[in-house]
C-alpha cells in the first residue's frame, strides 16, 4: 500500500501519531482527579464525572463505521487534534470561573469524544498507509510511543504541576492562597497540553499520510443507511456468537476490582494523613505513580508476552487473573499501616503496577483469540474492548461514593473482596480456540449451526 507520500518514513508519523493518541486518555483518567482534587472538589463527584467522561471510549465501535463515508483518516486525525488541544485550552478558562467544575467537565467530554473519535481515525492510517510488513516492523513504536505519552501526563505533567503548586504558594498557606496556587498550576498544564496537541495537529498536516477513506480509488459509495444496516449485521453476528455472555460477563468481571482502585489510588496517595491518606504532594505522585509505576506496567506486559507464549493462555489465564487482581492488597496495607518511607510507598506501588501490566496482557489476549476470530474480527475485538470499558468505567463511577462511606481501608479490602467473583469466572471461563487458532472439537461441534459457522474449517 503507499502511504501517500513515498518519502516520508513511518518514523516521521507513528511515533507522534501514537503518543498524540496516549496523551488525552491518560490526562482525563489520571491527570483531571488530582486536578480536581486540588480545587477542592469532593472524592464523589472527581470519581464519578472522571469515569463518565470516559463513555465514549466504549462507544466509538457504534460511529467509527460512518467515519468511512465522508473525508479521508488523516482529516479525522488533524481535526480531532485540533479539536482536543482547543478543549484543553478552555479546560484552564474555565478554571477561571466560580462555578468552574461542571463547565471543565463539559470541555473534558469534548476531548474525550475527540480523543475516541482519534483512536479510530489513527488506528486507521496505521493499517491504511503500511504494508502488513511495515505494520508489524512499526508495531513497537506504536505501543511504545503510547506508553511514553503515560509517562508524561502521569508522571512529567503531575510532576510539574506540584513545581508550579509549590511555586505559587511558596511563604503562604492559607487556604484561598493554596487554592489560587494549584488553579494557575493547572491552567499552566492544560495550556501546555493544549499547545502540544495543537502543534501536533499542525506537524500532522504536512507529515501524516491520508491513510484511505471516502476518496479511495474504486471504493463503492455507501449511503449511512447502508452502513447502519451494515453495523446492525455485525453486532448481530457478536452477540450471538457461542459463548458470548459468558465471555462478556468474563470482560466485565476480570477487571472489577480494577475500577474500584483506578480513580482513588490518587486521591489516597494525595489525602491528609488525618483522613486515611498518605499525604504525597503532587511531584512525589508524578515520581512514584506517574514514572516508576508506569515504567513497571511497560517491563510486566513485555514478560506476561514471554511468559503466555511459553505456555499457552489457556494454561495461563488464570495465574494471569490472579497476577492481576492481588496485587491491589497493596493499598490496603499501605492504608492500614501508612507508611512514611518513600521507597516503601513506591515500591508497593511499583509492585502492583507490574502485576497490572502483566496480568491486563491475559484479557487482551483472550480478547483477540477467543472472542474477535471470525468474519468481523476487527469490529468484534472493538466491541470486546469497548465492553472492557464499560467494566472498569461504572465501578469507577462509584468509587468515589464507597471510599467516602467507608474510608481508605475498609475501601481498599471492599476491593479485594469484588476480585472474587473475576478469580471464579476466570476459572471455568470455556476455550474455543486452541493457542494456535483452531477451533477446539468440542467447540467446533457445538458451533456446527451457529451464525458465526463460517470460521469452522
Amino acid at each position: 500500500m503507499s502511504s501517500g507520500k513515498k518519502n516520508i518514513s513511518p518514523i516521521a508519523w507513528v511515533p507522534t501519531a501514537y503518543f498524540a493518541m496516549g496523551l488525552p486518555f491518560v490526562v482525563l483518567n489520571m491527570a483531571s482527579v488530582l486536578m480536581f482534587q486540588g480545587l477542592g472538589v469532593n472524592d464523589v463527584q472527581i470519581a464519578f464525572w472522571t469515569s463518565l467522561i470516559l463513555l465514549p471510549w466504549t462507544l466509538k465501535p457504534l460511529w467509527s463505521p460512518f467515519l468511512e463515508l465522508f473525508k479521508t483518516r488523516k482529516f479525522y486525525v488533524v481535526t480531532t487534534q485540533f479539536i482536543t488541544g482547543v478543549a484543553f485550552g478552555l479546560v484552564a478558562l474555565s478554571l477561571t470561573f466560580h462555578d468552574f467544575f461542571p463547565v471543565a467537565i463539559g470541555f473534558f467530554a469534548l476531548a474525550a469524544f475527540s480523543g475516541a473519535t482519534h483512536d479510530i481515525a489513527c488506528d486507521g492510517v496505521y493499517m491504511g498507509a503500511l504494508t502488513p510488513a511495515q505494520q508489524s516492523k512499526y508495531i513497537g513504536w506504536q505501543g511504545a510511543f503510547y506508553n511514553i505519552a503515560k509517562l508524561a501526563a502521569t508522571g512529567g505533567l503531575v510532576y510539574l504541576s506540584g513545581y508550579f503548586i509549590a511555586r505559587f504558594s511558596a511563604g503562604n498557606s492559607a487556604s484561598d492562597a493554596s487554592f489560587m496556587a494549584n488553579r494557575n498550576a493547572w491552567m499552566i498544564i492544560m495550556g501546555i497540553l493544549s499547545v502540544t496537541m495543537i502543534l501536533l495537529a499542525i506537524y500532522h498536516v504536512f507529515m501524516l499520510p491520508k491513510g484511505g477513506g471516502a476518496s479511495v480509488a474504486g471504493k463503492e459509495k455507501r449511503s449511512a443507511g447502508d452502513v447502519a444496516h451494515e453495523l446492525w449485521a455485525v453486532l448481530k453476528e457478536f452477540f450471538t456468537k457461542k459463548y458470548i455472555w459468558y465471555y462478556i460477563a468474563f470482560i466485565l468481571l476480570y477487571r472489577f476490582g480494577e475500577g474500584f482502585v483506578v480513580k482513588i489510588v490518587p486521591l489516597f496517595l494525595k489525602a491528609d494523613r488525618a483522613v486515611g491518606g498518605l499525604g504525597l504532594d503532587n511531584q512525589q505522585i508524578g515520581v512514584y505513580y506517574g514514572t516508576f509505576g508506569a515504567a513497571a506496567f511497560v517491563l510486566g506486559s513485555l514478560l506476561a508476552g514471554y511468559y503466555i507464549s511459553g505456555r499457552g493462555l489457556k494454561r495461563t489465564l488464570f495465574s494471569l487473573c490472579c497476577i492481576f487482581n492481588i496485587p491491589f492488597a497493596v493499598y490496603a496495607l499501605l492504608a492500614f499501616f501508612q507508611p512514611e518511607s518513600g521507597w516503601l510507598i513506591a515500591s508497593g506501588i511499583v509492585f502492583e503496577y507490574f502485576g497490572y501490566g502483566f496480568g491486563f496482557v491475559g484479557l487482551t489476549l483472550f480478547m483477540m483469540q477467543q472472542v474477535a476470530p471470525g468474519k468481523h474480527q476487527m469490529a468484534h475485538y472493538a466491541f470486546a474492548s469497548g465492553i472492557m470499558n464499560l467494566g472498569v468505567m461504572i465501578p469507577g463511577m462509584l468509587s468515589g461514593w464507597l471510599s467516602n462511606a467507608m474510608g481508605y481501608s475498609v475501601f481498599f479490602i471492599f476491593v479485594l473482596v469484588a476480585t472474587i467473583p473475576a478469580f471464579i469466572i476466570t476459572w471455568f471461563v470455556p476455550f474455543r480456540y486452541d493457542d494456535k487458532g483452531n477451533l477446539i472439537k468440542d467447540a467446533e461441534a457445538d458451533s456446527v449451526m451457529a451464525p458465526d459457522s463460517d470460521e469452522i474449517v
